[in-house]
């Protein structure tokens, strides 16, 4: 599906508000509720609109701790510590890299007893080096433009 200067406009707009309804989006961006319906739905049977989700405020919640893992992993098989990285709930992104590493992680943890916990279990895999974040700068859901 090629995409056009209206579909980035939406695209933009539903990840800053997903729940926003057609007419309001139509609105700010000179079309009517029903052209941008038909459209949102082209984007998600084009797989271009994968889901829709909600965004938690992680420290409200207590997950306070978040860790940034290069994994390096010491065998050739990575299928159980993929599934590993599948089942654990704090980790929120795993990355295969080139580069330094096999795996780039990211972690969120309430405590540095969970995070330790965490770390535990993945030396069964391999070894890595820890980062702690001390400040986050940016969050962004997604990217909305190709400009």
């Amino acid at each position: 599906m090629e995409l056009d200067n209206i579909d980035f406009q939406i695209l933009r707009l539903l990840s800053e508000n997903a729940r926003i309804q057609w007419k309001e989006l139509g609105e700010q961006i000179h079309m009517t509720g029903q052209a941008v319906g038909n459209r949102i739905k082209k984007l998600e049977e084009s797989g271009i609109i994968k889901g829709y989700s909600v965004i938690v405020d992680e420290m409200k919640m207590g997950l306070t701790f978040t860790a940034f893992v290069i994994f390096y992993m010491k065998t050739t098989d990575h299928r159980s510590f993929i599934r590993l990285m599948n089942d654990r709930r704090e980790v929120l992104e795993v990355h295969r890299v080139s580069g330094e590493g096999c795996y780039h992680l990211k972690i969120k943890t309430s405590s540095q007893e969970q995070l330790n916990l965490f770390l535990d279990k993945i030396l069964e895999y391999g070894n890595y080096t820890l980062h702690l974040s001390i400040q986050e700068i940016k969050k962004q859901n997604s990217i909305t433009s190709t400009d």
